[in-house]
């Protein structure tokens, strides 16, 4: 219920913007929140043009982040002109930045195990065996930037197979800070003579790729752990670009893995199906059926109220629902918070004195894995709320096109 509301406010918003000219466009955008005196003068101030690098301001933050518009197609060409890009991997990840890297016609290559099915996955999607498609070690002896993009447990497997291609003069590229920041369990250090940086795309490897082919981008971050040439920053930069990135901001290796794993186990996957069970358990528990109880858990918040979350903010999100729900979310955000603080301040530390990770590489390491998580998977297949949603998402009216 709150959604519709919020959804005609939205798409009022959305036409009267379109038809007006952009400096009414920048004054309408927030009307109520008039009061503000002081936005226009945050606004003209938060924003510091130079050689192509943007200061922004974050929350009263001022943080520095670099655009696709700095690094067009053109001048992409011509700097990595003479490098061989090593992709090392085809999962989620190494599949998507690879073909994004191939689209914008770097000379880039594919390293994975032979005959193996990421090797398929390759040659089905137009790599080449023996043109720019190789063994791990062949593509890291000739790629001059080695991208490692193998799981966090494949790194540290094989890194002792890798390390004597990454010789010096080369860049060692990353997009996760796992294998660099624990070290002491994955035994991957820094080479001598060699650039070491990264850049960790928001989003899983799909997404960056479908994104770069819809003409977005998804953000990511980039960091410097070793800049023995002088370049480092700004081959990173390039690289981020190159990808697909949207926008890139700065962060180092062991902010990165820190933050990302809190993000993956806390709201962005753990928590978020925690709280859809638990709310969906009382419904059903109370005599509302799967239906209902999915559309008021999942399906509302998936489809409607959180896209209008990522368009315009939660402010505006509350603003635009019905008195009863703004009244409802406001009262009780606090106790969520409360009870779910603790939780988060737990989980923070599990990553950062590597108890989390330690873990995450034995359970990945074992042989049955992929035996073990299809279990694990089937049982959340199989729960009452994600077979009802199936149902419910067979009935939107896109997936009921003749």
């Amino acid at each position: 219920m709150a959604s519709r509301a919020a959804a005609r406010s939205f798409a009022r918003s959305a036409a009267s913007a379109a038809r007006a000219p952009i400096a009414s466009r920048v004054l309408a955008a927030a009307p109520r929140f008039a009061a503000r005196a002081a936005a226009p003068a945050v606004f003209s101030s938060s924003i510091q043009q130079s050689r192509g690098i943007k200061t922004l301001n974050f929350g009263g933050s001022q943080e520095k982040v670099y655009e696709r518009s700095d690094w067009p197609k053109e001048k992409l060409l011509d700097y990595f002109k003479n490098d061989t890009i090593a992709v090392l991997g085809y999962g989620p990840q190494g599949h998507g930045q690879g073909l994004n890297l191939r689209d914008n016609g770097l000379n880039v290559i594919v390293g994975v195990r032979k005959d193996g099915r990421s090797w398929k996955k390759a040659v089905a999607e137009g790599w080449v065996p023996g043109k720019n498609l190789f063994s791990i070690e062949e593509a890291a002896d000739k790629g001059n930037i080695v991208f490692n993009l193998l799981s966090d447990a494949a790194q540290r497997d094989l890194w002792p197979t890798i390390k004597p291609f990454i010789t010096p003069g080369k860049t060692l590229y990353f997009s996760h800070g796992f294998a660099i920041t624990y070290k002491d369990q994955t035994h991957v250090e820094a080479p001598q003579g060699v650039d070491v940086v990264l850049c960790a795309p928001k989003g899983s490897g799909a997404t960056l790729r479908t994104l770069f082919l819809e003409g977005k981008g998804l953000n990511s971050s980039i960091a410097v752990f070793q800049d023995v040439s002088g370049k480092a920053h700004e081959r990173v930069v390039a690289l981020g670009v190159a990808i697909g990135s949207g926008y890139l901001y700065e962060t180092t290796f062991e902010k990165e893995v820190y933050s990302d794993l809190v993000g993956e186990r806390g709201i962005l996957m753990g928590a978020i199906n925690g709280l859809f069970r638990a709310q969906y358990d009382v419904l059903r528990a109370q005599g509302h059926s799967p239906s209902e109880a999915f559309n008021e858990t999942v399906e509302e918040a998936t489809q409607s109220l959180i896209p209008l979350i990522g368009a315009k903010g939660m402010d505006w999100m509350y603003a635009n629902c019905s008195v009863t729900a703004q009244r409802g979310a406001l009262d009780w955000h606090q106790k969520f918070y409360d009870a779910s603080l603790p939780v988060f301040k737990d989980l923070y530390e599990s990553v950062k004195n590597g108890s989390e990770t330690k873990r995450a590489l034995d359970k990945n390491s074992q042989a049955d894995y992929r035996e073990s998580l299809e279990v694990e998977l089937e049982e959340i297949r199989a729960s009452e709320i994600w077979r009802a949603g199936e149902t419910v998402r067979s009935l939107r009216p896109e997936n009921n096109k003749k």
